[in-house]
């Protein structure tokens, strides 16, 4: 695990004092927490799941397709 210096203002910083007593966990540990929860709201997708099912509504065998693409060149 990394150490990183963040600045958090004086309000900011009062809630996950609080809590901590509240959750008997550190303030450094809520902070972990609420930055993981953040992170897996953003967390994309792979990129296979954009291109699953593309190929079903085609009409011809993807050889075939790539073998007309290349002789085009």
């Amino acid at each position: 695990m990394q150490r990183t210096l963040v600045g958090i203002s004086d309000q900011d910083i009062q809630a996950p004092d609080t809590l901590s007593g509240v959750e008997r966990v550190s303030r450094a540990e809520l902070i972990r927490q609420a930055v993981s929860q953040y992170l897996d709201k953003f967390k994309p997708e792979p990129a296979t799941n954009d291109a699953f099912g593309l190929w079903a509504q085609k009409n011809e065998d993807g050889r075939a397709h790539q073998q007309r693409l290349r002789e085009e060149w």
